[in-house]
C-alpha cells in the first residue's frame, strides 16, 4: 500500500513537470520531495489509523478428524473426494463378522443364563436352593445382557457415518486397511460445509480503537484478481494468540522475540456478486481487505482506489 501511494504520487509529479514545463532546479525537486513526503505522510497514517487495511486476510473452515470407535478391517469406502455429503451418509464400512460373531455368543449365553436363572429362582422359591446362587445367576445374566449391548453398539459403529453436511477430501483410505479407534491417526478430513463463510482479517493493534462491529469492509481475493467485494464487519476476537497461558511448570517471563501480535477481526462478504465467485475460491483462500469507519470518512476513497490497485496487481505473480 505505501509503494503504491509513493508511485502514484511520483507519475502525479512528473505529470505536472511535463505538463507545465516546470524546470528540474535545485529548488523544484526538493520542493516536490519535501512536500510529496509530508503530504503522504500525512494522508498515509491518517488513512491507517481511520480505514485499517489486513494485507493478510483468510477464509477459515471447520474440519473433523474422522476415525472409528471400533477396530476393523475396512470392506467399502462409497464416498467421492471433494463430493457433497449429507448428515448421516456412510464414509466407510469394516467388517461386522467379529461384531456379528460376539453378538451370537452373548444371545447364546443369554438364552442359557436365562434358563439356569430361571431353574435357580425355582429352588431358591422352594427352599431348594440358596440365595446366593440365585444372585450370582442374576449377575451373570445383567452382565451378558450388558455385553450384548456393547456388542450391537460395536456392529453399528462398524458403519462410519457423516456427523454433518460437507465433504471428504485427500481421500487416502481403501478397502483392506486396518482402522483403529486412536485420534492421533484419523483416516481421513472432513470438511464442516458452515451456513455461511466467515474471513478473518489480521489489523494492527494501532488500529484497534477504529474496529467497531458492523463497519463496512471490502476484500480482495489473490485469486480473483481485478475483483473487489462488499463486507461487513462481525467482532473483533477479544483475545491474542501471544499472550495465552497454559498449565506447565514454567514461569512467566518476559518474551524477548515475541512480535506484538495482530488483532482478528471476523468479516462477512455482503456483497450479492460474490456468488458468482464462490465456488471457485478454495476453501482457506488467502485475501486482502479494508475496513471502513466513520472518521475521515473522506480518505476512505483513498484506501478503496489502492485497495483496487492492489487486487489488479495479482494478475503479475512469480512464476516460481
Amino acid at each position: 500500500m505505501e509503494l503504491l501511494l509513493m508511485l502514484t504520487y511520483t507519475a502525479f509529479c512528473i505529470a505536472i513537470f511535463k505538463i507545465f514545463k516546470i524546470p528540474l532546479t535545485k529548488w523544484t525537486v526538493p520542493t516536490a520531495a519535501l512536500g510529496g513526503f509530508v503530504l503522504l505522510g500525512v494522508l498515509f497514517f491518517a488513512m491507517n489509523y481511520n480505514h485499517p487495511y489486513a494485507e493478510n486476510t483468510r477464509e477459515y473452515f471447520y474440519s473433523t478428524p474422522i476415525t472409528p470407535d471400533v477396530a476393523g478391517t475396512v470392506i467399502e469406502v462409497p464416498v467421492q473426494a471433494n463430493s457433497p455429503i449429507k448428515t448421516g451418509d456412510v464414509l466407510f464400512k469394516l467388517d461386522p463378522r467379529p461384531f456379528e460373531y460376539d453378538i451370537e455368543a452373548f444371545t447364546a449365553q443369554l438364552a442359557s443364563e436365562e434358563l439356569n436363572l430361571v431353574r435357580t429362582g425355582d429352588l431358591y422359591r422352594t427352599g431348594a436352593g440358596s440365595k446366593r446362587d440365585y444372585d450370582l445367576s442374576l449377575r451373570a445374566v445383567d452382565t451378558l445382557k450388558a455385553n450384548l449391548r456393547n456388542a450391537e453398539f460395536k456392529l453399528e459403529r462398524s458403519v462410519v457415518r457423516a456427523s454433518a453436511d460437507g465433504y471428504v477430501t485427500q481421500l487416502f483410505l481403501k478397502p483392506g486397511m486396518r482402522a483403529v479407534p486412536i485420534p492421533l491417526k484419523p483416516l481421513m478430513v472432513f470438511i464442516n460445509k458452515v451456513p455461511e463463510e466467515q474471513y478473518i482479517g489480521w489489523f494492527r493493534q494501532n488500529s484497534l480503537l477504529r474496529l467497531e462491529e458492523g463497519s463496512k469492509a471490502e476484500i480482495a481475493f489473490d485469486a480473483l484478481p481485478g475483483q473487489v467485494f462488499a463486507a461487513e464487519v462481525l467482532h473483533a476476537v477479544p483475545a491474542l494468540g501471544e499472550g495465552q497461558l497454559k498449565p506447565s511448570d514454567d514461569l512467566v517471563k518476559m518474551p524477548y522475540s515475541s512480535l506484538p501480535g495482530r488483532v482478528p477481526v471476523v468479516m462477512r462478504i455482503t456483497d450479492p456478486a460474490f456468488e458468482a465467485y464462490r465456488n471457485r475460491l478454495p476453501e482457506g483462500a488467502y485475501a486482502q481487505s479494508a475496513i471502513y469507519t466513520e472518521h475521515a470518512h473522506h480518505l476512505a476513497v483513498l484506501r478503496k482506489i489502492l485497495l483496487r490497485m492492489s487486487s489488479w496487481m495479482n494478475y503479475v505473480f512469480p512464476l516460481h
